[in-house]
């Protein structure tokens, strides 16, 4: 293939050129050159944008890094088409870099201009199309980055009621058993009051005394119980206690029951103390039993509080390096509690590969990931259904999938779903950038991959990511 001499006539043949004045065209020509480029890559995604290229002859292809691979975006041998450094005229407002790579599939011709000289012209001889590109392009990025900030907040004002739901339960049952626990002891007191006037001899109070130890240690380790068998065991002892004229005896049953106590417990309890006070000792016992159940409520409902609490810093990345190395069933694990309430009655299911390796990320990213893929999973099902969360291993990738079994993505916008400012949801529900945050956090931040394939009552999102992780100085500049 000879390579043509470059001249205004050649250009203007070039859809991009056809417009210019002859002058132009010769400047371009002074400024710029024609080259044949073998078959091969011309330049890699990533690099400094030195030129800008515009075909002549022959066939190129324009393909962008995924997960480590290289996907073809274009092919084409359609005379004019251009690329390479195209946003000089913009200077260092914005990273001058290669946005994908180039390579050709057999020789090609192409007018060659460096990046700076074709800013040059361009800010020259249409100063007023750049004013107008650079407020598309800056408007563009600015909008992003607000309605960016919006969806985050979003997430955060939903997140933080329901965190404080979640937080309420616990906080109000350890108020509750507290009050009642006071009303407890304040009864233990009074029953001290009896034992100081003598109301029991020596030996029924030692034998008090071990009993109530026992019982403190039965409670510990109480049985759970069927409703029918609690029931069943309910009847059992309010008929013992009617039978040994313990007063209101069926309101004492729940609480021996619950605390894995039968009617054979209490004969040794009638066999070891005197009849005549025998109701007394009942009533002693069941304070203790009261008393340790408040207690282990109590201690429960403050686990509850610090577990929140810990999957809240977890989530957050409070006090954590943005990159780090990290253990992906952590991150869903946190997330799925601090969406605890939005999940409400749908059944989750965790299928965890727990020998899949730390992973290097951002962390705090992720989980934004996370709560994005979640919510949407949730809102498809509308209450009800199963959300499976999935994590194995792909090769060199860790795969996390979130799977729900709601009514599906149609398959005419399944396509555009990526896309920002598109959703599915109504009017005021979504703001369309939750996907396409998501996208840049794992696409173009992590260097992986984000998947989606969906049926009616199968969606999945599938997030492939590199266990060595991206590197920092590279995915600074990623978003």
């Amino acid at each position: 293939m000879s390579v043509p001499e470059c001249s205004p006539e050649l250009l203007r043949t070039l859809f991009l050129f056809e417009e210019l004045t002859d002058d132009q065209l010769e400047t371009l020509c002074q400024s710029g050159h024609i080259t044949e480029i073998d078959r091969g890559q011309v330049y890699l995604e990533g690099d400094p944008a030195s030129c800008f290229y515009v075909l002549i002859e022959g066939e190129l292809i324009m393909s962008k890094l995924s997960g480590g691979e290289d996907i073809e975006m274009v092919r084409t041998s359609q005379r004019g088409v251009y690329s390479g450094g195209w946003t000089s005229y913009l200077g260092d407002r914005v990273p001058q870099i290669y946005s994908a790579s180039l390579r050709v599939t057999k020789p090609s011709t192409f007018f060659v201009l460096d990046a700076d000289k074709f800013g040059a012209v361009v800010r020259e001889w249409f100063p007023m199309a750049v004013h107008l590109l650079e407020g598309v392009f800056f408007g563009n990025q600015n909008t992003r980055q607000i309605m960016d900030q919006r969806e985050r907040l979003l997430a955060l004002g939903s997140l933080s009621a329901g965190l404080t739901h979640e937080l309420n339960n616990p906080a109000a049952a350890a108020v509750r058993a507290t009050a009642s626990l006071r009303e407890r002891v304040a009864g233990m007191r009074r029953k001290l009051g009896m034992i100081a006037s003598g109301f029991y001899d020596r030996d029924s109070l030692v034998t008090l005394m071990h009993m109530q130890e026992e019982v403190a240690e039965v409670v510990a380790k109480a049985p759970t119980l069927t409703p029918l068998e609690a029931s069943d065991r309910e009847d059992s002892l309010g008929e013992w206690f009617e039978d040994h004229s313990i007063r209101e005896g069926w309101d004492l049953a729940p609480t021996f029951v619950q605390a894995g106590l039968d009617t054979n417990w209490l004969e040794t309890v009638a066999a070891a103390v005197d009849e005549s006070v025998l109701e007394g000792a009942i009533r002693w016992l069941n304070y203790t039993i009261e008393s340790e159940l408040l207690m282990n409520e109590i201690a429960d409902s403050t686990t509850r509080i610090s577990t929140l609490v810990g999957a809240a810093k977890q989530y957050s990345q409070m006090d954590r390096a943005p990159f780090q190395t990290i253990d992906v069933h952590e991150l869903l694990d946190s997330t799925l509690i601090m969406l605890g309430q939005k999940i409400g009655d749908i059944t989750v299911v965790k299928e965890y590969d727990r020998a899949l390796p730390p992973i290097d990320a951002y962390a705090g990213e992720l989980n934004q990931v996370w709560t994005n893929l979640i919510d949407n999973a949730v809102a498809a099902m509308d209450g009800t259904g199963t959300l499976t969360v999935r994590t194995s291993r792909d090769g060199d990738r860790v795969c996390i999938e979130i799977c729900d079994t709601g009514s599906g993505i149609p398959d005419d916008v399944i396509d555009r779903i990526f896309q920002p400012f598109f959703t599915t949801k109504p009017v005021g529900e979504g703001t369309g950038l939750g996907l396409d945050i998501s996208w840049r956090i794992v696409v173009g931040k992590h260097h992986g991959e984000l998947r989606v394939t969906s049926e009616p009552g199968d969606t999945r999102f599938r997030v492939l990511l590199p266990i060595s992780g991206p590197e920092r100085n590279h995915v600074d500049d990623a978003e």
